[in-house]
């Protein structure tokens, strides 16, 4: 028994394409227990065992799923040579099938087995394995790796960039498509160009431009959200973040998945270095965006560059050139899309659907009334106002 564990604990030291599952907290832990229990140090192979499970309980009672779910989110470099469509050498395509066994025979070791090794007689926690089959489950990820992706990618949806790193939002906050009312057209027409970049047709970048609360960004995440199982993932960057984007571009073009680079509440002043980095990238730009990205902004301004009387009156020799420069950079965005507040009777209608989605029971012409009061002691209409007041009802605030 002791000798078929060292072997697997050899084994697991060997793994070369999956050599990053080495250094997860879990299997280091598993590590030094096969290890104690090797070299027949029975008191520190009981406390190997327990710090083991305790390692794994949080994550889960099963090794094998644990095991299973680290393969498959391990991000690779025989994956990434796969997804961005080269073919490996024979060597490797070997050592793959050769560590996908290892793994599934690490991933079955039973709690008895480890305690027969150890021959102690008093209770020592449990664990389950399950039935595995890791080369299919593997080749079926390959295979789906244009939706699944890998690594980060694999396993959530929305990110930011964070000190020049891709980090995920591990509980984005968004709507679900059908939790937004009104705006019907505006809607379908992000969720058709988002559609164009998952099908790989040709999508524009795109400048969403209206009133603050109309849901302009509600709209983006929603979309992202709708189409994340069939390959889309969300990037927010802020607007003091625009000088990475060659770079985040170049990091992503190989990459499997369609990706939208979502700028919220985007506006510049005259003399701001992030309004050239946006230019140069939307048009003109050796790095501009590939065939998997595109670029998503909202704004309150519909030319994006905040102006004074000043700036039109200046003292530059060619103000007219300076002033179409301005001008010009959303006309870079291959598609503007406007959300204008709505009029009462939209805005009504909207209150009316949210009503229903919320189960809110009330006399319709009293809560119209309410929620058009509302809106004027919020300064306007808008799905936000509409949606702050019947989450006041849902609370019993009128």
């Amino acid at each position: 028994m002791k000798k078929q564990l060292n072997q697997l604990k050899l084994q697991l030291d060997s793994l070369a394409v999956f050599s990053n599952i080495k250094n997860d907290p879990v299997m280091q832990k598993l590590h030094e227990l096969l290890t104690a229990v090797t070299v027949h140090e029975k008191n520190a192979a009981v406390r190997r065992y327990s710090d083991f499970v305790a390692a794994l309980y949080p994550h889960t009672a099963n090794l094998t799923d644990y095991i299973r779910t680290l393969m498959l989110q391990d991000d690779n470099f025989y994956v990434k040579m796969l997804a961005a469509g080269q073919t490996a050498a024979p060597e490797i395509q070997e050592a793959v099938e050769e560590e996908l066994q290892t793994l599934q025979e690490i991933a079955a070791i039973s709690p008895k087995k480890l305690r027969d090794a150890l021959d102690f007689d008093g209770f020592l926690p449990q664990w389950t394995t399950a039935q595995a089959d890791f080369r299919y489950d593997f080749m079926e990820k390959l295979n789906n790796i244009t939706k699944t992706g890998y690594g980060i990618f694999a396993k959530y949806r929305f990110f930011r960039l964070q000190d020049g790193q891709i980090t995920p939002v591990a509980h984005p906050d968004y709507q679900n498509i059908d939790q937004l009312f009104g705006y019907e057209r505006e809607r379908n027409l992000i969720l058709k160009n988002t559609q164009a970049l998952v099908d790989g047709t040709g999508a524009s970048n795109m400048l969403l431009y209206g009133d603050a609360g109309t849901g302009k960004s509600s709209t983006i995440k929603a979309v992202a959200a709708h189409l994340a199982p069939k390959g889309l993932r969300i990037i927010e960057v802020k607007k003091n973040q625009l000088y990475q984007i060659p770079g985040l571009l170049e990091e992503l073009s190989s990459n499997p998945l369609k990706f939208i680079l979502f700028i919220d509440d985007l506006s510049f002043t005259g003399n701001d270095d992030n309004f050239s980095a946006l230019k140069a990238t939307l048009e003109g730009s050796v790095s501009g965006c590939g065939d998997n990205a595109v670029i998503y902004a909202t704004s309150n301004r519909r030319h994006l560059v905040k102006e004074s009387f000043g700036d039109r009156v200046g003292d530059e020799l060619h103000l007219n050139d300076t002033l179409q420069e301005t001008m010009s950079l959303s006309a870079r965005f291959g598609l503007t899309i406007t959300f204008q507040k709505p009029d009462k009777d939209e805005y009504l209608q909207i209150v009316k659907a949210l009503a229903r989605e919320y189960g809110i029971e009330k006399d319709e012409a009293t809560l119209l009334r309410e929620a058009e009061a509302h809106a004027i002691r919020k300064n306007g209409r808008s799905p936000r106002t509409a949606k702050q007041f019947i989450e006041l009802q849902k609370i019993g605030i009128s």
